[in-house]
């Protein structure tokens, strides 16, 4: 009897099915829902009718992606050439959402899900893999973690308040490929963590390397609007933007990732790609596209002297 009894708690416990107890009393850590059945977790099972803790978090979205739909994106993780398949995973991706209470859970569910289908589909393109096959294009997103081709030596420039710790690199890492150590430090900052003296963090602890990616992502950078506040109608153009022509929309967090180099410039293969990352995800999620989105005839931000502006006041908080 002692050997059955034995038997049936290993199993339960290499199932996961004990790997945390919580109730409607004793929630589940890390923001997690709690099913009745008392078990913790991010999707429907646990997020749905029988949840009884945790069920209407501000950073919950797993009523709009649930992890059947995340796999499906990310079909390739675990081929041979990516091999992500236990760094990039919905649990994770999940945890650090509830950090974000606005993400994914701003203005009505077609605004919502167009947010995350664009988030999703920003950094799919930025660690995207499989690049001959040219049949199943968009599902090859997060093939890598580490940045493969980097080309600016460390990614390190002069600053004052962070300066580049000796021995550390600060090429792109995690779903967004955060770069340069002027990002690395902030980021740290706002995240709890020393990710300036700590970079490969973010190539380790796959909640954190979502976080980083999130905070890009709902933060401003320079003169340039969050991704967060365009996707979800809160983003207002000044004069310059209705002269450079940009305009809300997927387009324009292109133009706020890397329209230095692909927007302006007519037609581009980079944004196109992006674009059928982001389609396909919309399609995947079940919302429609919305307008705007490409940024083939949107100026890039930082020629405008309110850009010169903005660069000075960000040069002194940066330096």
């Amino acid at each position: 009897m002692r050997f059955w009894v034995l038997l049936v708690f290993v199993f339960l416990s290499s199932s996961g099915a004990l790997a945390q107890q919580c109730s409607s009393e004793s929630p589940c850590i890390n923001g997690a829902c709690c099913s009745k059945y008392g078990s913790c977790g991010y999707d429907e099972a646990h997020c749905g009718v029988d949840c009884v803790s945790n069920c209407h978090l501000p950073g919950n979205i797993s009523n709009l992606i649930n992890q059947t739909t995340f796999d499906e994106m990310f079909r390739h993780r675990s081929d041979a050439s990516c091999n992500t398949s236990t760094f990039y995973v919905y649990d994770a991706f999940m945890e650090a959402a509830v950090h974000f209470g606005g993400f994914g859970r701003t203005g009505d569910n077609d605004t919502r899900k167009r947010e995350i289908a664009a988030f999703l589909a920003q950094t799919a393109y930025a660690t995207a893999g499989g690049q001959e096959d040219s049949e199943d294009p968009y599902s090859w997103g997060y093939c890598y973690i580490k940045e493969q081709n980097a080309t600016l030596d460390n990614y390190c420039v002069e600053s004052t308040n962070w300066p580049c710790v000796e021995g550390e690199q600060y090429y792109g890492r995690g779903p967004i490929q955060l770069r340069y150590n002027t990002y690395y430090g902030p980021a740290g900052l706002d995240l709890d963590h020393a990710l300036l003296f700590d970079p490969d963090e973010l190539a380790k602890d796959s909640v954190m390397s979502f976080k980083s990616a999130l905070w890009y992502w709902m933060n401003c950078h320079l003169e340039k609007p969050s991704c967060h506040s365009v996707m979800t109608n809160q983003w207002v153009p000044n004069s310059d933007d209705v002269q450079a022509g940009r305009v809300a929309g997927f387009g324009l967090t292109t133009n706020i990732i890397d329209g230095e180099n692909e927007c302006g410039l007519g037609y581009d293969e980079r944004v196109a790609k992006r674009i059928g990352f982001y389609e396909t995800f919309c399609d995947l999620i079940g919302v429609t596209y919305g307008e705007n989105l490409d940024c083939y005839n949107q100026k890039p931000y930082g020629s405008s002297p309110v850009s010169k502006i903005y660069k000075a006041i960000y040069k002194i908080f940066m330096e």
